[in-house]
């Protein structure tokens, strides 16, 4: 292992040991946080019981009923220092993603970016959305209706393990600033980026106990932290989601589930093929592969198909894997050895039954014990696990297309619709084929970074990729109750004095088409 592997200076025992005490863990049980570059043990991470679980969202109840009689203006004050202090402490926080999950730099210091891009976005947006608005009522100029936001109590996070600071801290943010308090469930693999968020939200200066962390595998955690929450924000796989939704219906909460995708790309036979061989790369192997949003199915036009191949076999060869904790990797590791042996499954099952590995398709222990090779496979069917099933490793298959109705139709055969990319120098064109995508976010020559990092626009999944969005204005009223109060300035509606109720029903009718006919209602 080379030099650039050596574990940062910043990540002492005293530092990491500080971080995990924060996690409430009475049971006794803990779980062994590993150095996913070498397997060494990072720290022992306490395991929450039921009852840490109950007193975890007593506490933050009993914070939020503080937090959100707060003005909206204080609020803000506090996420603006948390803003500033994110930025201070950046390249620490890198050094704790790049330990807990092995991915390489460029990909740690990318995540840092989500949080105060969210944050600094919902800031500006606050005060316009959550102010009170004034609606007409029934009955012109002696009734109306305000519009109040309030927001639901206490919000359960449970986030991943491939963007641990970015889902766990950035889905916070939002939770927070409308009023509530915060009950986070990192993944066991991926718990300190998270936990050392929430102490830079504490400096900062939210109330104590506002936002808890609480540990465990999600079958132990998941049903105790449901039956008390007033909410659920979940990232993860399609499987779990389902169950998520079942306990939130079962406790009657509103959830946003962030869930699988199987994303495909589509070269036009216009597109600039350096450049759409030069995105593939990040698109197919960017966290290797670890991005909910990643590419996994490449479709290229008949007439740049061998072009695209040949420069994309070769650039891929040509990119660096390896544990580092500068810059100078292209690749990093996959989060485990176990996620590893799945992904090499997929890999194995496609060579089996007949398609072929063009590059790449091998474990690397060489590196580390759960690296393995960016790897690109053509000849991939439906009966694969690569063809039809989310791999979520350096993976990606090519497939060849005639036509944009074939390339939509063979973009849609799935049932995931969670992120697609399109290239054309056409933009008008790809702007039609686009909107024929079943898929919660299309990027247009760029392969997922413009419509995630756009945080004015809401970034969800379609079919089995999801319920909700984050980011854009629901990515901020979601986690609030719209309340109605409304005010009859006289008593009108109903017969007047003698009026007879068939009189009122003519005057009533009257009154409904002068309103459409005036446009007045």
């Amino acid at each position: 292992m080379s030099e650039n592997a050596t574990r940062p200076s910043t990540l002492t025992q005293e530092f990491l040991e500080g971080l995990v005490q924060r996690v409430p863990g009475s049971s006794g049980n803990t779980w062994k946080l590993t150095e996913v570059y070498t397997g060494d043990l990072l720290v022992e991470l306490p395991q929450s019981s039921e009852d840490d679980i109950k007193q975890a969202f007593t506490d933050a109840r009993a914070a939020q009923r503080i937090w959100g009689s707060w003005p909206l203006r204080k609020r803000l004050k506090v996420l603006k220092k948390f803003h500033a202090l994110v930025l201070e402490n950046q390249y620490l926080i890198t050094d704790l993603i790049q330990a807990e999950s092995g991915k390489n730099r460029r990909m740690a210091f990318e995540e840092t970016c989500d949080v105060p891009m969210g944050t600094s976005h919902y800031i500006k947006r606050a005060p316009s959305l959550l102010k009170d608005r004034k609606h007409a009522g029934p009955v012109p100029f002696l009734s109306h209706s305000t519009e109040v936001r309030r927001p639901k109590g206490v919000v359960a996070i449970i986030a991943p393990w491939n963007f641990p600071f970015a889902t766990g801290i950035s889905d916070t943010i939002p939770a927070l600033i409308a009023g509530n308090g915060v009950v986070v469930k990192p993944d066991n693999k991926t718990a300190l980026s998270p936990l050392f968020g929430v102490g830079l939200l504490e400096v900062a200066g939210i109330p104590p106990g506002l936002v808890q962390v609480v540990c465990g595998e999600g079958p132990d955690v998941g049903e105790p932290m449901l039956s008390q929450a007033d909410y659920v924000m979940f990232t993860g796989s399609t499987a779990t989601g389902r169950i998520i939704g079942e306990l939130a219906g079962k406790n009657l909460i509103g959830a946003c589930l962030e869930l699988g995708g199987k994303n495909p790309m589509l070269v036009l036979e216009d597109a600039n093929v350096d450049e759409a061989v030069h995105a593939a790369l990040f698109g197919g192997f960017g966290n290797s592969g670890q991005i909910c949003m990643h590419i996994e199915r490449l479709y290229i036009h008949d007439s740049i198909y061998d072009e695209f191949r040949d420069k994309f076999v070769a650039a891929t060869e040509d990119l660096k894997i390896g544990a580092a904790y500068d810059f100078s990797a292209d690749l990093g590791s996959l989060v485990s050895v176990d996620h590893r042996d799945r992904v090499a499954s997929h890999v194995d099952d496609a060579r089996d039954k007949g398609a072929t590995v063009l590059t790449g398709g091998h474990p690397r222990p060489d590196l580390g014990p759960a690296f393995y090779e960016p790897t690109i496979l053509e000849g991939v069917t439906p009966e694969m696990l690569a063809g039809s099933t989310e791999t979520f490793g350096p993976v990606v298959g090519l497939y060849r297309f005639s036509t944009d109705d074939e390339a939509v139709a063979l973009a849609n055969d799935t049932d995931y619709g969670l992120n697609a990319s399109v290239w054309s120098t056409d933009k008008d064109r790809a702007l039609s084929v686009a909107r024929r995508i079943d898929s919660g976010n299309v990027n247009i020559n760029d392969i997922l970074a413009t419509a995630y990092a756009s945080k004015g626009t809401p970034s969800g999944g379609l079919k089995q990729s999801g319920v909700g969005a984050r980011h854009g204005d629901q990515g901020l009223l979601k986690y609030t109750d719209g309340q109605s109060i409304a005010v009859l300035k006289k008593q009108v509606m109903e017969p007047q004095k003698d009026q007879t109720y068939e009189a009122y029903a003519k005057q009533t009718q009257l009154s409904l088409k002068l309103m459409r006919k005036t446009r007045f209602r």
